[in-house]
């Protein structure tokens, strides 16, 4: 499941990326409305977590402006902006749910996982492609229902490119992905693993293609 981040403190940014990346989420930061609006047109997420008090634009105009393009993204807000009339703000803009600072790590975890079973996106849902199925809870592998070994670094790439099969996945996020569990990776560890990958894949009618300039992805015979 792909998560974008809004919020233009640094530490607590960081600090959100790192909780959702070792509960299995792939969190993107942006740390301004700006790059928020660039990282939505560039990329699909599953869940958008906003602050409202942004440097450059307010939150709330982000919001607006994702429902009037009709994109049903579900969007948990984060503010320090405490009182009713702000809860109904930001709930009339098209916010999903609302999360006053400071707030509860669990809690945060928590309602980040009732959005994703209320909007149907259920992370931990088996993902296929061809013959293969990956599980994220379970970190399981399957080919036509057989168990295939694949350690744990070469997992995090493939869950990676199996939850967006079909699509063309950015180096860097593959990269962000690893340093979520282990910040000591080479600079050609994506190339490593995407290489040992397709040794195990090939055989059984799978790539993993190389988009120069853009990525890689994932693709069944």
């Amino acid at each position: 499941m792909n998560v974008l981040v809004v919020e233009d403190d640094a530490l607590l940014g960081a600090g959100l990326l790192r909780v959702l990346e070792q509960s299995g989420y792939t969190a993107t930061l942006a740390s301004d409305g700006t790059g928020a609006r660039a990282a939505m047109d560039a990329g699909d997420f599953d869940l958008v977590l906003l602050d409202l008090g942004l440097p450059d634009i307010d939150g709330l105009e982000i919001l607006r402006a994702l429902r009037r393009q009709r994109r049903t993204i579900p969007v948990l807000v984060l503010t320090a902006r405490d009182g009713v009339e702000q809860r109904v703000a930001a709930l009339d803009a098209g916010a999903d749910d609302y999360l006053e600072k400071p707030f509860d790590l669990r809690e945060l975890e928590a309602r980040v996982r009732a959005l994703l079973r209320r909007s149907h996106v259920m992370f931990g849902q088996e993902a296929r492609l061809g013959p293969l199925t990956v599980n994220p809870y379970a970190h399981e592998v399957r080919i036509d229902g057989e168990l295939l070994r694949v350690p744990a670094r070469e997992f995090e790439v493939l869950e990676v490119l199996i939850m967006n099969a079909g699509k063309v996945v950015a180096k860097a996020r593959i990269a962000q992905r690893l340093t979520a569990s282990n910040d000591d990776i080479g600079d050609n560890a994506v190339e490593v693993y995407v290489h040992r990958l397709r040794r195990r894949l090939g055989p059984h009618g799978l790539t993993i293609r190389t988009v120069r300039g853009a990525g890689y992805v994932i693709e069944s015979a």
